[in-house]
């Protein structure tokens, strides 16, 4: 199987996985209803994840399929600081209507636990490329300082996230994450602007 059909096969028990979590919950989708849904077959589920708590780990993927989409749609007329803004407040409207906050949650308890691979910290992900790129521009324009690396402002901007998120799980999601975010990202990253 080629490289390309792997990813495909993974991602479609992926998505099928996270729509049906968040349709009917995760206690109450099974791998047999996960296997159906993604038009795949057992051995393909099997080959890929463990079983259902495997998938908890790939919710980066998610987030990275809708970081490709806003990708496109980021213009030469933001500025890097307002494209950073931009892909916080796309991606935590997707959490609040896409991402059922109980499934969050135990996704970031496993990352805390987990001996093993850490999703959501990979550098290879898109999310960090990204991020690397507009950082980088942001510095290169004079926009952003340059008396931190790209990547310590890659890490702030990441940390900040996660931390909004965490108190969005404390909170059990009684506020608008988006909108939190919309207010107090700019001040979280205001060391960053010249």
């Amino acid at each position: 199987m080629s490289k390309k059909n792997e990813r495909n096969t993974k991602g479609k028990i992926i998505t099928a996985a996270w729509d049906l979590f968040y349709e009917q919950g995760y206690e109450d989708t099974t791998v047999e209803e996960i296997i159906e849904r993604s038009g795949t077959s057992k051995g393909s589920f099997y080959h890929y994840f463990e079983g259902k708590d495997a998938l908890l780990g790939s919710l980066s993927y998610i987030f990275d399929e809708e970081y490709a989409k806003l990708q496109d749609t980021l213009t030469g007329e933001m500025s890097c600081f307002d494209k950073l803004l931009y892909l916080n407040c796309e991606l935590f409207s997707v959490i609040e209507d896409r991402i059922d906050i109980d499934l969050l949650t135990r996704l970031y308890s496993t990352q805390l636990i987990t001996k093993g691979e850490k999703h959501l910290l990979d550098n290879k992900r898109l999310y960090y490329k990204l991020l690397r790129k507009i950082v980088t521009d942001g510095q290169k324009n004079g926009e952003f300082t340059t008396d931190m690396t790209v990547n310590e402002i890659v890490k702030l901007y990441a940390m900040c996230e996660r931390a909004l998120l965490y108190d969005w799980c404390l909170c059990n999601g009684e506020y608008s994450l988006k909108q939190y975010a919309k207010n107090v990202m700019p001040m979280f990253l205001f060391k960053i602007r010249v």
